[in-house]
């Protein structure tokens, strides 16, 4: 499990999945394993067999107005605890705490200076 305050995943939001799939399969080398979730596909980066990054497509009222973009997470001890911190520092909570399943609890924080990020409190055994 990554440490926390260390970087733990990073996502593509992009409107062409298939271009960015074929950008970095030729550029990086990365192989793609697609994952159907409840909003779409999500295709998961791979390095030989390890798993270091997805791709999504923008699609919903969530993405109107952004452009494609890189998302950070950092691994965090406690989301929710962090969220509280994030709020008495000055930052944002963008998107509440969720669940999701095998992955982790997340949530989306702006800090003070209006960086947009994600926190993560990985799940303890996720499948392999």
């Amino acid at each position: 499990m990554t440490p926390h305050g260390f970087f733990h995943w990073n996502e593509l939001a992009t409107k062409d999945v298939e271009a960015a799939k074929k950008f970095f399969g030729e550029t990086v080398g990365w192989t793609f394993s697609g994952m159907e979730m409840e909003n779409g596909m999500y295709w998961v980066a791979m390095d030989g067999d390890k798993p270091i990054g997805g791709i999504m497509a923008m699609e919903g009222p969530h993405f109107e107005g952004q452009s494609p973009h890189w998302t950070s997470y950092l691994s965090v001890d406690d989301v929710d605890a962090r969220i509280e911190k994030t709020t008495a520092n000055g930052g944002e909570v963008v998107m509440p705490a969720f669940d999701v399943p095998h992955v982790g609890r997340i949530a989306m924080i702006k800090d003070p200076t209006g960086a947009k990020l994600g926190i993560i409190t990985p799940a303890v055994n996720p499948p392999s």
